[in-house]
């Protein structure tokens, strides 16, 4: 029960689909109409979690030949044979996305289910399919996965996502390239042995880490600016003190670039994404303060 309970956790992707379901509830918590029922924002999460999961599965599916050439990946269920390719695989996650949409279209709507789609399929096949092998760029553009999110915890409660929702899905596009270009960095050698064109890898120290650096200060400035429409102290809390600790890390992994200052500054984004989220929550209960 317990390996397979582990190798559930790791087809799904269930972390970052957690992260992706927290993004999720930060739009919720961004958007501008009456909070909704819990019933209603766990079954979004649920949705979230499966679309999330089911493009997850997929990117396992797809990419099991390059996660057999890392230590980090090679024991995943394709990789290492404990699952056999077939075409039950890609069919059963697609079932798993299906259902998932039509809950996110129950409980948020058509928007918000789009919005979880354009997750999921920039996730399964903007990124793993197209961009993951062949382009640097390939994480920038897949950050937008989390900024849909946002957007779809945010349709989920206002017929149009409103400007604090825009602003923290650009937050979240914009947090996504420096926190996996940290792992890479720490990772370095898996990436090179499997061919992945991660930053890190093909640019000179100086040049990733200033992208490092420079992405999590414009995050950290742009996290800043719901604080000028309507935003009060919880939240410029969460946001100051996650982005604070952020940008010292970056900072630091600029000055002296090293596998321990990447993983350091990889737990600091992780650290900011809890904490604005913390943030923006705790605001959306008790209510601008200050």
């Amino acid at each position: 029960m317990l390996a397979a309970t582990k190798m559930i956790v790791s087809l799904l992707k269930l972390r970052i689909g957690v992260a992706i379901a927290a993004s999720a509830l930060a739009g919720i918590a961004a958007a501008e109409g009456a909070f909704p029922s819990l019933p209603t924002v766990l079954a979004l999460a649920i949705a979230v979690i499966g679309a999330s999961g089911a493009a997850g599965a997929f990117n396992h599916y797809y990419e099991r030949d390059l996660d057999r050439l890392m230590v980090r990946t090679k024991s995943r269920p394709f990789a290492s044979g404990a699952l056999k390719p077939g075409a039950i695989w890609p069919i059963s996650f697609l079932i798993l996305l299906t259902l998932s949409l039509a809950l996110a279209t129950a409980v948020g709507g058509s928007l918000s289910a789009f919005f979880v789609f354009l997750g999921a399929f920039t996730y399964g096949i903007v990124y793993t399919v197209w961009l993951k092998r062949r382009s640097v760029w390939n994480i920038v553009i897949g950050g937008l996965a989390g900024s849909f999110a946002v957007l779809a915890g945010a349709a989920a409660v206002d017929t149009v996502p409103q400007l604090n929702a825009w602003i923290l899905a650009v937050v979240l596009f914009l947090w996504t390239p420096p926190h996996f270009w940290s792992l890479a960095a720490a990772k370095g050698d898996d990436y090179k042995s499997a061919g992945v064109p991660m930053l890190p890898i093909v640019v000179s120290e100086r040049a990733w880490t200033m992208a490092v650096l420079t992405h999590t200060a414009a995050l950290v400035v742009i996290s800043m600016v719901p604080l000028f429409y309507g935003s009060g102290l919880l939240y410029g809390l969460g946001a100051g003190i996650g982005g604070g600790i952020f940008l010292w890390k970056s900072w630091e992994l600029y000055r002296a670039p090293s596998k321990k200052t990447a993983m350091a500054n990889f737990f600091a984004s992780l650290q900011q994404l809890l904490l604005l989220v913390a943030g923006v929550t705790a605001e959306a209960v008790v209510g601008p303060i200050l």
